[in-house]
């Protein structure tokens, strides 16, 4: 099966969206210092430039789900793969996500990590498809609105495949195109 990748986003556009959203999170967190959870292994490109842009005092840490397999699919059953390495408790938490898609994941690790008693507990997410949400869930931090298409590039994958394009493109097999 041939796949190719045709571009939606830009790495302008991106560059530019991730210094908006870092200034709006270094505005609403002035004067705190903000953990961050990345979600590996997705959001670990978006991740490093958002924290790079921050004004404002940041530690990190990351955590793992799996909901995809090799598929384009998610299969709608979270797996915790790799759990924080430090508490949260009494911290300002930034979950930060790659994409949310049916919602799944997402409501998986707020209602996990709410239960450790963060301070305050937000989410980032670079993509939102909102065509595809099964379960509702809360984002503050939007970078930009999807299609309903399998995307890649910037950390995201396709069978581990274009996590390094500079840029969101979406996937095009032969039997698609």
């Amino acid at each position: 099966m041939g796949v190719s990748v045709v571009p939606l986003i830009s790495e302008d556009e991106i560059r530019t969206r991730v210094r908006e959203l870092s200034f709006d999170i270094s505005s609403d967190f002035d004067g705190a210092v903000l953990h961050v959870v990345g979600i590996l292994k997705g959001a670990w490109v978006f991740m490093a430039d958002l924290v790079r842009q921050l004004t404002i005092p940041v530690t990190a840490d990351f955590i793992a789900v799996a909901s995809y397999g090799s598929g384009t699919e998610s299969s709608g059953e979270i797996t915790l793969v790799s759990d924080l390495r430090d508490s949260i408790e009494g911290k300002n938490v930034l979950l930060i996500e790659d994409i949310v898609d049916t919602g799944f994941s997402l409501q998986f690790l707020l209602r996990t990590l709410s239960q450790r008693k963060p301070r305050t507990l937000k989410t980032c997410a670079l993509l939102d498809k909102p065509d595809r949400h099964e379960v509702e869930v809360k984002v503050e931090y939007v970078g930009f609105t999807v299609p309903d298409r399998f995307v890649v590039g910037y950390g995201i994958d396709y069978d581990e495949r274009f996590r390094n394009l500079p840029y969101i493109g979406y996937v095009e097999t032969a039997e698609s195109g």
